[in-house]
């Protein structure tokens, strides 16, 4: 006898507006709590200013009606507004990996993703756009998600698919861990991948930017401290044939290793200050071993953005402004020590103007005055003479230049191949 079936029919939960609120009220207590203790008094928040991207939260000790500081609601809008990218699973397979997912492998990459959906953020958005749920959010901001899915398709330029694709020739490779110099070589090659002189951007590029990537030959010397070399980012984000004097927005991105275990000391102040400046776009780099996105600092503690939690795929596209994106965002902010940082970690900054660029400079310039001598990186004018002085080493035999090479035909590809030394330098 065949047994009879039901069908249980799901029905929407209604939730009374009080009800909400509490609900939203005790979850903003938690998240006040990990940051400034179990209570909001002046004792116990006992918690410095939080810097987070560039922006100074202040917090205070008074409250609202609901019992949370409207300083910590202020912060928390700021934190979950940005753009939190995770292991994924049931996306297409990587090329002929057959790997439908990246957990437990792709945590860099996802770092990476999550600066650069930040840069994007900034040059669509502002860096004062917060994602509110009472209002519509614009095409913009799934525009800038649509960057990220996990397809190797035109339109998701910055998928995890496109960026192992680009990045074979650093190492990259479904199911392997990548560092941080890598990635930022990588990104850059995306962002080259179709730009032309003289061409204005399209609507929809790889990136609406261009990307500079600071090394470490300065003076000639290779390794040591990156150097932000002017010249060359003038002559990369202006000149255009339609307009010489329009500026390019650019992103900045700066590998570094900061010692061979931890980070040497001498550096964190440093680190910490970078937090600071309009232009901060945080640090793809974490635990040893386990990448995050950092975001923001107080006092001792960087708060970052943790990619190692597995979602199921989604398909976001700006034709389809319904969807639920609320798994692009996070609500917990995690903490650590900022002397616990790995080492090897990249630095992000994204300059929409001419001015910013200038006003980065002088920022980073000062900050390598006050670093008693081991500045993280540093600023110069030009870099022309340090390749001409580095090419005279590489190449010179018996105090002569070779008569088959110009100087001025060399390019960073034949320096790396003709240099034996490493190109990184513990700092």
């Amino acid at each position: 006898m065949q047994q009879p079936t039901f069908k249980v029919e799901a029905r929407k939960l209604w939730i009374p507006i009080y009800v909400k609120k509490l609900l939203y009220s005790c979850s903003m207590r938690r998240l006040q709590e990990r940051l400034l203790g179990p209570r909001w008094t002046s004792a116990a928040a006992s918690g410095g200013d939080i810097w987070l991207l560039g922006i100074c939260h202040k917090l205070s000790n008074s409250v609202d009606d609901s019992g949370i500081s409207p300083s910590f609601s202020e912060f928390s809008l700021d934190f979950e507004s940005r753009i939190w990218i995770t292991y994924r699973q049931g996306f297409e397979a990587i090329e002929s990996s057959k790997l439908t997912t990246d957990a437990g492998w792709g945590c860099m990459i996802r770092s990476g993703q999550m600066l650069l959906a930040q840069a994007l953020v900034c040059h669509h958005l502002g860096r004062a756009w917060r994602r509110k749920v009472s209002q519509p959010f614009p095409r913009e901001y799934f525009e800038i998600l649509e960057y990220f899915g996990d397809s190797p398709t035109k339109e998701c330029s910055l998928s995890i698919h496109n960026l192992l694709d680009v990045g074979k020739p650093f190492g990259l490779a479904p199911g392997a861990w990548l560092g941080p110099y890598a990635l930022c070589r990588t990104v850059e090659s995306l962002a080259k991948a179709d730009i032309r002189p003289g061409q204005k951007f399209e609507q929809k590029q790889v990136l609406p930017m261009v990307v500079y990537v600071a090394g470490g030959d300065a003076e000639g010397e290779r390794g040591g401290a990156p150097v932000l070399c002017k010249d060359d980012v003038m002559s990369t984000c202006t000149g255009r044939e339609d307009d010489p004097e329009e500026w390019t927005p650019l992103l900045i991105l700066i590998p570094l290793v900061l010692g061979p275990d931890k980070i040497n000391p001498r550096y964190l102040p440093a680190l910490r200050a970078t937090f600071c400046f309009p232009q901060s776009l945080g640090i793809m780099g974490g635990k040893p071993g386990a990448s995050t996105y950092i975001v923001g600092v107080q006092d001792d503690q960087v708060l970052y953005l943790d990619p190692h939690e597995v979602q199921q795929y989604l398909k976001i596209s700006p034709a389809n402004t319904e969807v639920d994106s609320s798994s692009y965002h996070c609500s917990v902010v995690r903490r650590m020590p900022l002397n616990s940082i790995d080492p090897s970690l990249a630095l992000g900054f994204y300059c929409h103007k001419r001015e910013d660029f200038s006003d980065l400079c002088v920022r980073a310039s000062e900050l390598a005055e006050q670093s008693d001598g081991a500045p993280m990186f540093t600023v110069a004018e030009e870099c022309r003479r340090a390749k001409r002085n580095l090419c005279t080493n590489l190449f010179e035999e018996d105090g002569k230049w070779p008569s088959d090479i110009d100087c001025h035909s060399v390019d960073d590809s034949m320096l790396e191949a003709a240099s034996t030394e490493d190109e990184w330098q513990i700092l």
